[in-house]
């Protein structure tokens, strides 16, 4: 049995174009994820899922391993699913973010050993404690809310959970999209129909919990930065003088 790790990675995203491309000090951002995934010793395999021949070719160039997918899927999701059908003798897939070039590796062996350590645990993923007040309003920051058993009892754009006496303390936790499933799982929830929770908030995982499915949530300090807009590279330049 294998443990891999898949980036979705496409070219035309709307808001930042050919984005897996972009240079960043001298390699492009899908290598730097590659790389820093890579380094977790917890996976077996690492490889890109990608429907566009640029990308291929930039991750072949480099000596990493793609997968050509379909060009219609509507998720990062569905395009990992699809690619994790050409390695069957893998039980834990990891959904990794192309986007985030300085990805921590610790997080990812940390989730591996999270799912492998609950049988019961179909799906898991990550949180970080919200300490700024700001971020709580931001219905760009989803947060989530869990149970004793470190389950996922919902997850939402809008404050939760509502602090009725008005309280100002810190029970907001956010949520940081590192997916991992295991096989059968990951195919199972990619022939779900959407749900209207998940249509209401534009949360696909909102589907995954609407059907009963357990999706268990890690705790994390580490938040690496994602980039979503051109505008964000002058952030990331900052953080990496930093390092």
């Amino acid at each position: 049995m294998q443990t891999i790790g898949i980036i979705p990675a496409r070219y035309d995203s709307v808001r930042f174009p050919g984005k897996p491309l972009v240079d960043i000090r001298g390699k492009t951002m899908i290598q730097r994820v590659y790389e820093r995934a890579s380094a977790a010793q917890e996976l077996d395999l690492v490889v890109v899922a990608t429907d566009d021949p640029r990308i291929e070719e930039a991750v072949q160039a480099f000596g990493g391993r793609v997968e050509r997918t379909r060009r219609d899927h509507l998720s990062g999701t569905d395009r990992v699913a699809e690619a994790a059908l050409a390695f069957p003798e893998a039980d834990i897939i990891i959904n990794i973010q192309g986007d985030e070039p300085f990805i921590f590796s610790e997080q990812i062996n940390q989730l591996v050993r999270f799912i492998r350590e609950r049988p019961s645990l179909e799906i898991a993923t990550m949180a970080k404690r919200i300490t700024e007040r700001n971020l709580i309003e931001n219905p760009n920051v989803v947060k989530v809310v869990t149970n004793v058993n470190a389950q996922a009892l919902y997850f939402s754009r809008a404050p939760i959970p509502f602090q009725r006496g008005g309280e100002k303390d810190s029970h907001f936790w956010k949520h940081i999209g590192l997916y991992i499933f295991r096989a059968e799982a990951l195919q199972r929830i990619t022939a779900l129909p959407p749900h209207p929770l998940e249509q209401t908030e534009k949360l696909e995982q909102l589907r995954w919990l609407a059907n009963g499915l357990k999706i268990g949530v890690a705790e994390t300090e580490l938040e690496s930065i994602a980039i979503d807009h051109p505008e964000d590279l002058i952030r990331l330049e900052k953080f990496m003088d930093q390092l």
